[in-house]
């Protein structure tokens, strides 16, 4: 018995200290939505996305560049030497002097009127990505407020679970408390105190356990979502006494249709392909602009002797231009991009399936958290019912200690499922939501 008084003195001290937890601060409490609003504005996991975001943005005013005109800029001074002129034969040395100050000024503007839509599509293929980034934000956002929707719910399990526990450490104390007055009178074993107390380690130890989880949840929690460190949250409480949405599966679907994110980025691949695949067919065709150039040089050296004066000249004009290499190199490109577009095309499909099958799964789930409810309350009920009988019978001296312990322990477990049952509607409420894309 001392081991066993020993150990219940210690665990009192752990508890009474806190445990490993140590909740100094005050509990805040704080709604999921202003949970999500937290890591909206502080979550360090969010800030790369966003800024991929404004990086794609910008990307496409760079595209839109190519429908500007090309001007180019050209100086030059250069020191030429002296010449020489020969026969064909290489004889008949003769030294030809060349004014050895050369410069060269010229301007030239060519402004891009046909490229076979190439511009046009490297302007869309740019807007594309950036609709890609603003999705992959979205899908990472719904990912962290899933994660943080289950630290929550998590938490308030747990909270609830040290309420229960709670309780049945007071409970079992009296119990003992009462077994220890009729030990005293003769009425009770020894070996009944001793079974009672091991109950009471164990009730306490397991609290212990729920106090330290809900430290790490809270730690996750926190960090997660940015808030300010040493916050404690408490959670809401009247989250399992709001009225939840009883849509049908047909809704959810369709609304799963309209906002997964993962479908969204699936069908942008999609036209990101076919965007790649008109890029591909423009090099096939041929490229027209309008040109326009002056250019000053000199001295002249096409004059013999050379002219030490400058040559001026301009010109406009229409310029066409075409790759001839694209009709042997193009091809093999073509087929490639046509792959991918018809690979993206199977990915989206596939996205559409995998999204169909997990709203199914959880709207199934869904109704089945509020059948279990039902049963978990009966369940209860019946414990306690139960619970006590066999205390009754027990203080008449008509039950084993052990029946009070099957019992205790039976009341706990119908309690702490009943916890668990009333957090799984709200999870798999905010799980379709999050698999449908409205978390």
């Amino acid at each position: 018995m001392n081991n066993y008084v020993l150990l219940t003195g210690l665990l009192s001290a752990v508890l009474s200290g806190g445990g490993v937890c140590a909740w100094g601060s005050e509990p805040r409490v704080l709604t999921l939505d202003e949970i999500f609003s937290s890591a909206e504005a502080n979550s360090a996991q969010m800030r790369p996305l966003f800024t991929a975001e404004d990086a794609a943005s910008k990307e496409i005013s760079v595209a839109r560049t190519g429908r500007l005109p090309e001007i180019n800029l050209r100086m030059s001074v250069s020191y030429i030497g002296d010449g020489f002129i020969t026969n064909r034969d290489f004889s008949g040395y003769e030294k030809a002097p060349i004014p050895h100050l050369g410069t060269g000024l010229g301007l030239s503007v060519e402004q891009p009127v046909y490229t076979g839509g190439a511009v046009t599509a490297a302007v869309q293929m740019a807007e594309l990505k950036s609709t890609a980034a603003r999705y992959a934000t979205d899908f990472q956002r719904d990912n962290i407020r899933f994660r943080l929707t289950g630290f929550y719910l998590d938490l308030y399990k747990y909270h609830n679970l040290e309420r229960v526990v709670e309780k049945n450490v007071a409970q079992a104390r009296q119990v003992l408390a009462e077994m220890q007055a009729r030990y005293e009178q003769g009425t009770a074993l020894q070996n009944d105190i001793t079974r009672y107390e091991l109950l009471v380690s164990n009730l306490e130890l397991e609290l212990v356990r729920i106090r330290n989880t809900r430290t790490i949840l809270n730690d996750n929690l926190v960090t997660t979502a940015g808030l300010a460190e040493g916050t404690v949250v408490a959670p809401d409480t009247t989250i399992l006494a709001r009225s939840l949405p009883t849509d049908g599966e047909g809704w959810w679907q369709s609304e799963a249709r309209t906002n997964a994110p993962s479908i969204k980025l699936a069908s942008t691949d999609v036209e990101l392909s076919r965007k790649a695949e008109r890029l591909v067919k423009a090099d096939l065709l041929p490229k027209i602009g309008l040109q326009a150039a002056w250019t000053m040089d000199g001295p002249i050296l096409v004059e013999i002797p050379p002219i030490n004066r400058n040559l001026s000249y301009w010109y406009v004009g229409v310029g066409v231009s075409y790759n001839l290499s694209s009709l042997f190199k193009s091809n093999r490109k073509l087929t490639a991009t046509k792959l991918a577009t018809r690979k993206a095309a199977e990915e989206l499909v596939a996205a559409n399936e995998n999204v169909e099958l997990a709203v199914r799964g959880d709207y199934i789930r869904y109704l089945e958290a509020y059948e279990e409810l039902k049963t978990q309350q009966k369940s209860v009920e019946l414990a306690e019912r139960n619970y006590r009988t066999t205390s009754t019978r027990y203080s008449a001296d008509m039950a084993l200690i052990t029946d009070m312990l099957d019992a205790a322990n039976s009341k706990l477990d119908a309690e702490q499922r009943l916890v668990n049952a009333r957090i799984n509607i709200i999870y798999y409420y905010y799980k379709l939501l999050f698999t449908s894309g409205k978390i």
